[in-house]
């Protein structure tokens, strides 16, 4: 099968226009991660790249199938100029690596969370993983392969993240959205969850 990445990479930007900045991350064992930056008035978007090179496989496979099985990358977007989030970077690209290492499949509905802050200061150590398909369309492959599909990702504080793991990703977005929370706000507070 064609490598996924440049096709990956021309969806991007398609979508979102020539990115600012890349930077690349490697870690013991994976693939390269790269995670893109785009501008587009006061919305700085973060797109992971590398992520979707191989399928995910599920942790109890004995062998990893290299065509079939869902792919992704990562989506952030946040306000800039508020909070230093170019520094999210490296986060970023540990999620995006966290199928390879530890063997999970990113969906919508899942949390993932980096155990520190996603940037200097910032109030959130966790995302929520949203449903694909509103930003930046599914890029289909060829058979059998899973298209890519492209997750927005949700910042979490960690009052956020118990709560959702109670009453459930639905739920929280509800309360989000009931609040008129600005989930692009890098220096937002928790939504109120009594």
């Amino acid at each position: 099968m064609a490598d996924v990445l440049p096709l990956v990479e021309a969806r991007l930007r398609t979508a979102l226009g020539e990115p600012d900045a890349r930077a690349a991350v490697t870690f013991l064992g994976t693939d390269r991660i790269e995670v893109l930056r785009f501008q587009e008035g006061d919305i700085v978007r973060y797109a992971t790249l590398g992520m979707s090179a191989q399928p995910m496989s599920e942790p109890t496979a004995m062998v990893a199938d290299p065509v079939k099985g869902p792919r992704a990358e990562l989506i952030l977007s946040v306000r800039s100029g508020l909070a230093d989030t170019d520094k999210v970077l490296r986060p970023l690209a540990v999620l995006a690596a966290s199928p390879q290492v530890e063997g999970v499949i990113v969906a919508p509905g899942a949390s993932l969370d980096v155990g520190e802050p996603l940037w200097p200061g910032a109030p959130f150590t966790s995302v929520l993983v949203a449903e694909p398909g509103g930003l930046i369309e599914d890029l289909e492959l060829d058979e059998p392969a899973d298209p890519v599909h492209f997750l927005p990702l949700l910042p979490m504080t960690p009052n956020e993240a118990a709560w959702k793991r109670v009453h459930g990703a639905q739920a929280l977005q509800e309360r989000w959205l009931t609040h008129g929370t600005d989930l692009r706000d890098p220096a937002r507070t928790s939504v109120p969850l009594d």
